[in-house]
């Protein structure tokens, strides 16, 4: 049996899904630090990452689920100078028993952005 797709739109209207569910598996779309205008947060990676992180956990919130439901972590950096503050302001937003398996690159990001990150977690599938 397939499982059932369900998608969260966008609110920027941008053409892609803010989250798809698959079963019980949610896979949301890598998150950069923009308010609901689109326009940036933050001119640090400290308050980008902060604010990139609280979008996971209410995006999660609405699907039921919460950080210590994210399983895995992908992470891209505008430059890997700011690996430690991003690692320091990261570690606050998870449990260090239920800490994601995670990957943390170097990428070319639009310009401004210093961190862009994307999860999957596990979440009811209704």
């Amino acid at each position: 049996m397939k499982p059932v797709l369900r998608h969260m739109p966008h609110p920027s209207g941008l053409p892609l899904s803010r989250a798809v569910i698959v079963g019980h598996i949610a896979y949301l779309s890598g998150q950069v630090a923009a308010d609901a205008q689109g326009r940036l947060v933050g001119n640090d990676v400290t308050t980008q990452t902060r604010h990139v992180l609280e979008s996971i956990q209410q995006t999660l919130a609405e699907l039921g689920a919460g950080m210590a439901d994210v399983f895995k972590a992908s992470v891209w950096l505008a430059d890997m100078s700011d690996f430690a503050a991003f690692n320091q302001e990261y570690r606050r937003h998870f449990d260090a028993a239920t800490m994601p398996a995670r990957s943390t690159v170097q990428a070319g990001l639009f310009p401004g952005v210093l961190v862009e990150i994307e999860v999957q977690a596990v979440v009811d599938g209704r």
